[in-house]
Formats: structure tokens, sequence, C-alpha cells
């Protein structure tokens, strides 16, 4: 029997998702079939999970937060960091873990030299990536709108901003949009007045929406700094969600191989 597997999340319809895990279960013979699900009501996740007959899920903005709430059991990463991004069904439990952290870790490496970051929004991608960075030694600070979302952050002991508090002559290698401006609409992450103080000097700029070329992405551009958009921390960590999907059964190389053939569409 074919078994299920879905992405929650609001906007949903522009997600790879499908594609990059179709191909795979496709060509590594894996019985599966991946779908996208429009969840307006975060609250409403593990509810669906289970009416719909799912095995996994990945869950994107904005329900991370509501998807560590739904989950029996944590590991450990995912206990540590707050939000969840891949959800697997075991026993009529729901499993969660996170690969956004991981995935974007692996992203950044081959820039070289960064060791002050800013993160342009605090939702649950901020949360997990935040500690992986600085885990494994980076100096991360968060920028939000509000003050209410940075709370968690500074309980983890980061420096945070909101709009008004923000010093744009705070100077950082790389700069990060964590949020989802841009993405449907031509709109910045923060005030401009602060990025067009920042890229000057920043050595690179990473925007998580992929797909296309955001507001922040043409305005690093213009200072002439390389950029990414957020094609390989989605490759990276469907990648380690494929593993979890499959109990394993297949090692990051060979998921690898199927998968990246997603991004040619």
């Amino acid at each position: 029997m074919r078994e299920l597997f879905t992405i929650f999340g609001n906007p949903v319809s522009h997600s790879k998702s499908p594609l990059m895990h179709n191909l795979s279960f496709q060509a590594l013979g894996y019985s599966g079939c991946y779908t996208r699900y429009k969840l307006e009501d975060g609250s409403q996740l593990r509810n669906k999970f289970f009416e719909l007959g799912i095995t996994g899920a990945n869950i994107t903005v904005p329900h991370k937060e509501e998807a560590f709430k739904a989950c029996d059991v944590l590991d450990e990463f995912a206990q540590k960091v707050g939000a969840v991004n891949t959800i697997v069904k075991k026993d009529d439990k729901l499993y969660g873990y996170n690969t956004d952290a991981p995935g974007f870790l692996k992203a950044i490496s081959e820039f070289k030299d960064i060791k002050t970051v800013l993160f342009l929004g605090a939702g649950g991608t901020a949360q997990s990536t935040s500690v992986v960075l600085k885990d494994a030694g980076y100096e991360v600070d968060i920028l939000n709108r509000s003050s209410k979302r940075l709370e968690y952050f500074q309980q983890k002991g980061f420096t945070t901003y909101t709009f008004e508090e923000f010093n744009i002559n705070n100077s950082y290698d790389l700069i990060v949009n964590m949020t989802s401006a841009g993405l449907e609409d031509e709109n910045y992450p923060c005030p401009v007045i602060y990025l067009e103080k920042l890229f000057p000097k920043a050595k690179f700029c990473i925007d998580v929406i992929y797909g296309k070329e955001t507001p922040l992405l043409k305005l690093a551009k213009k200072y002439n700094r390389p950029t990414k958009d957020g094609s390989d921390m989605l490759l990276y960590q469907g990648i380690i969600a494929f593993e979890y999907f499959t109990n394993q059964k297949f090692n990051f190389e060979e998921i690898k191989q199927h998968m990246q053939k997603a991004f040619i569409f």
C-alpha cells in the first residue's frame, strides 16, 4: 500500500517539496506519494494529520511552532529549538524533527570567513537555525518588527532588536531573510534604509525564499554582494526529511542525486 506524505503550510502552492520527494520515491522504488495541503489554522495540524491518513509531513510557514506542540515525541534538537518542520507517524504517535537547521548549516558552508550573522525575522525557521549556528560558533543577532517573538531568542542569550531599537551602524558578514516578505509581494523584510546601510559592510546575503529573486536579493546584488536563495537549504533539509520518512533506507548522496533534479524544472 502506498504511503501518503504532505507539506502543511500557508501559503503552500509554490512549494517544490512534492516534486522533490515524488522524484525520489519514484527513482528509489519507494511506494510513497507526496502532496501539499494549505492549512490555515495551525492548531488543527494534528487532527488533519490523522484525518488524512498521512505517514509523514513537512511543515512550513507559519506552522512550525504549532507542529512542535502537535507531536508526542520530539528529538533532542527539536526540543531544544521549539520548532518542528518534519513529522513522522509511528505506532499512532507523531514524532517531530527539525531538518531546517542542519540544512541551513550545510547551505552556508561554501561561504567563507563568516563570523557575524543578522537574521531578519523571528519565526520557527529562525529559532532552529539561530541555535545551530550559535552552537557552530557563529555570532547571530535577530531583528524583528515586534518584540513579542524576540523573547525566545533573549532567553537563549541572543542579541535582539525591534525595528525601533536597531542601530544602523552595526555590521554583519551575512544578512539572512527568515521571513516570507517578498514571497508573494515586493516587500522587504525590514526598512530598506537599514539594508542600504548594512549591505556595503556585508559579505553575503541569503533569502530563505526560493524560486524568485526577491527585493532583498536584488538590492544585495546592487551592492555586488554574493547571494543565495533558499534552494540549497530546501534541498538539504528535504534530503534529511526523506531519510526520516523512509526510516533511513537510503543514504544522503543517493537521495540527493534524484531530489536535486526538482530544481531543473
